[in-house]
């Protein structure tokens, strides 16, 4: 199987899970305690039945999205994640030409392998950093400053990673950044010499925004799941969020809110966008699939402020029922992931093709010529939801 055979989500998880290491690949494909949320992300967009209209005369078709102020060609962009240079070694350079290829926004994480400098290069499109508050509050200063000085035009403040999720496949695996060997992980590095030599032969693993103030995860290998609980700051409040939102004065985020309280407060302290998400169901399992909770959040705020869906995408129509909903765009990291770990940037390019072409097949199968024109009228719940 090759990238010309990649035709869907689940094609690209399958050439990633060929091309990577065993703990590579699990810490990409799961997810906390028994992966119910996980699962139920993508699940969710199986209970609600779009309904299509005829005779529209849909030649030609928008589907353009503004979000927090910045123009989008298409209505799903990637989501920052972290340890790209790990899945590939081209890592975020790879993903950032492919999202200004495809006229989208390309998140970087705090946590990314490639600095926000070199990205402000390769990416003159629409740019979000993710931003996680530390205990180091000098270290918080200086990714503030540098997103600004690269030009970046969202910053989206995590907010569900106040602790690390119990991600047991890391646990088996032991898995860490950067990777180590273990007794149970040496086999799969030792059949997988493609990434070895990349990962061993090309530059040095770094993640350089954080080099020179914390030591975890760039020189000494540790967990996510312990990065998060003990490098994170777990006094994290909404005074320090409006703070970072006014500091920031600009198209300012939270990632991660999933009650309509929690989406209210965003408003109220001044941001212009919330990522409805449960960060892959990585954190806290058992919690609501983004999309289920999407209708009420929508019709809190939905007015006053872009809310963007992001979990468990993997098809254009999942795209189009969460704007039917009300989503102003969606978002998602493993759409990307996986597409990168199987190929590098050709790979991403092709995973945001496919979702392009199947976008703008099914706009044109549903009747309409621009997003705008979706909304609840054209989709029906199995189960009554509003």
């Amino acid at each position: 199987m090759g990238l010309n055979s990649c035709h869907n989500f689940q094609d690209f998880r399958a050439l990633a899970k060929k091309r990577l290491p065993a703990p590579i690949f699990h810490y990409i494909d799961g997810a906390a305690d028994d992966e119910l949320t996980y699962r139920r992300n993508t699940e969710a967009y199986a209970d609600v039945d779009l309904v299509p209209n005829v005779l529209a005369g849909v030649e030609n078709v928008d589907m353009s999205v503004e979000v927090m102020g910045q123009k989008l060609d298409m209505p799903i962009y990637c989501a920052p994640t972290a340890l790209q240079r790990l899945f590939h070694h081209e890592g975020e350079r790879a993903v950032a030409r492919a999202a200004t290829k495809y006229g989208t926004m390309f998140g970087v994480s705090s946590l990314a392998t490639v600095t926000v400098e070199e990205i402000e290069k390769l990416a003159p499109g629409p740019k979000m950093f993710q931003f996680y508050f530390h205990k180091d509050r000098g270290l918080n200063d200086a990714l503030m400053e540098r997103a600004r000085a690269a030009n970046f035009n969202v910053m989206a403040l995590t907010v569900d990673t106040i602790t690390g999720g119990n991600r047991e496949r890391d646990l088996r695996t032991g898995f860490t950044s950067p990777p180590k060997l273990t007794p149970s992980s040496v086999f799969s590095f030792a059949t997988h010499p493609m990434w070895a030599w990349n990962f061993y032969t090309k530059e040095k693993f770094d993640m350089p925004h954080l080099s020179g103030h914390v030591s975890a995860g760039t020189n000494l290998a540790v967990s996510v799941g312990n990065y998060f609980s003990t490098m994170l700051d777990q006094s994290m409040n909404w005074k320090d969020a409006e703070e970072l939102c006014a500091k920031w004065d600009g198209q300012f985020a939270l990632k991660g809110v999933m009650s309509v309280e929690d989406a209210k407060r965003a408003v109220d302290i001044g941001c212009t966008g919330i990522m409805v998400s449960n960060h892959g169901g990585r954190q806290l399992d058992g919690s609501r699939s983004p999309f289920d909770q999407l209708a009420e959040i929508v019709d809190a705020v939905g007015d006053k402020i872009d809310v963007i869906c992001e979990g468990g995408i993997q098809r254009g129509t999942h795209v189009l029922k969460a704007l039917s909903v009300g989503a102003k765009a969606c978002s998602g990291g493993r759409l990307y992931l996986y597409a990168l770990a199987a190929a590098g940037q050709a790979g991403v390019e092709r995973a945001l093709g496919n979702l392009r072409t199947e976008i703008e097949r099914d706009m044109k199968l549903m009747g309409i010529t621009s997003l705008d024109q979706l909304s609840r009228d054209n989709i029906r719940f199995n189960t009554p939801r509003f």
